[in-house]
């Protein structure tokens, strides 16, 4: 439900692991790159390899710290810029936004440290320093240690940046958060330090094209804009939420919502339900009114017409095993859904108690009402 396109290769900690396919090209780029350095390709198979997997541990850090303080994780993707760690709700504290913040570079520094150690352990410390700036080396370990060891030594650097999407800038917007007391504000603030960065990155990767350093240019230039983007993004966002502050969920709800039962066949949703109504889709309820899944219009006629009358919904519907995809509880603040996916996807989110059971539907038709601006009084 969060990897999109992505190709998933496996569940760690319960949490999605997926590739785009941009993380191909990226992949062949450090291999070709690698390979001049080794002279063999296999070594450079391996050490690109270990690098998105110190990459997948650094956004695992996140993502663990995240889970622990109650943000569920639609999961991880790796693609062209490294990884991403997506939750599915925001922090809701300077502490809890420092914790997961400073988790993912608490690991890549890890990674360096544990990298330097083996390497000391094979020869010298100062064959390591050598392997770490691409000189020949009396081994290939100590060549593979020494390359990871520089390259996350440099994601760490990076990523401290104090600009916003980067982790350097969601500790400034911790700290600035803790400062101030408004979440809002504290974001706008780290927003303007990522573009700034930004702006000093898109400038250093066109002076490093003009004095012919053409892919590293055009890489910086790239990044930059891509960085610009996103921080933008999260001004606008914190703007819009300081209209909605205050609101919850429950404020702007459709508090009767239309949901199929689970044990309904399909003959009958199709007639009850689709015909009726002319939805595309419909949540889906258990005895009890708990939310278990979505059910389509497509997967409904998926099935053939003649066996319809036997097969229940649940055995078509999709499934919202880890309720991190269709739902928000009633008491949610209305700014957390502005980062749902489900909510550009569907068109509306599932609004639920406590116990799980169906209260409402926030459609972003409701949504997009709570955040107009309010008429001026005459």
């Amino acid at each position: 439900m969060f990897g999109g396109g992505s190709i998933q290769l496996a569940r760690v900690f319960g949490v999605r692991i997926g590739v785009d396919a941009s993380w191909f090209i990226v992949l062949f780029l450090i291999i070709w790159s690698l390979s001049g350095y080794y002279d063999d390709f296999a070594l450079a198979v391996i050490s690109a390899l270990l690098f998105f997997l110190s990459i997948l541990l650094h956004e695992l850090g996140h993502a663990v710290v995240a889970m622990r303080n109650g943000i569920p994780i639609l999961g991880i993707d790796l693609w062209m810029f490294g990884g991403m760690a997506k939750m599915g709700g925001d922090t809701d504290s300077p502490g809890v936004e420092f914790r997961v913040a400073i988790a993912g570079p608490l690991v890549t520094l890890a990674i360096v440290g544990v990298c330097l150690g083996m390497g000391m352990l094979i020869t010298s410390a100062e064959e390591v320093w050598q392997a770490s700036r691409f000189a020949d080396t009396a081994s290939d370990a100590t060549a593979v240690l020494g390359y990871l060891a520089f390259i996350n030594a440099v994601v760490l650097v990076f990523n401290l940046i104090p600009g916003f999407p980067l982790d350097g800038g969601r500790i400034a917007r911790a700290i600035a958060w803790w400062r101030t007391g408004d979440r809002n504000r504290a974001t706008r603030f780290a927003a303007r330090l990522g573009r700034a960065f930004a702006v000093v990155m898109i400038g250093v990767g066109a002076f490093t094209f003009m004095r012919g350093v053409v892919v590293g240019g055009v890489w910086l230039v790239f990044i930059g804009f891509f960085l610009s983007q996103v921080a933008r993004s999260a001004e606008l966002e914190s703007t819009i939420s300081g209209r909605i502050e205050g609101l919850t969920v429950s404020d702007v709800m459709d508090a009767e919502p239309v949901a199929v039962p689970e044990d309904l066949t399909l003959e009958r949703a199709e007639d009850e339900f689709f015909l009726r109504y002319r939805w595309p889709w419909f949540p889906v309820v258990d005895r009890a009114g708990r939310l278990v899944g979505l059910l389509s219009h497509e997967a409904v006629t998926g099935v053939p017409e003649a066996v319809r009358a036997g097969r229940p919904v649940g055995s078509v519907m999709a499934r919202d095993e880890d309720g991190s995809g269709l739902r928000v509880r009633l008491e949610e603040p209305l700014e957390t859904l502005l980062s749902r996916d489900g909510l550009g996807r569907l068109g509306a989110l599932m609004a639920v108690d406590r116990e799980g059971r169906l209260r409402g539907i926030v459609t972003i038709n409701q949504l997009r009402r709570a955040l107009r601006p309010a008429a001026p009084v005459a």
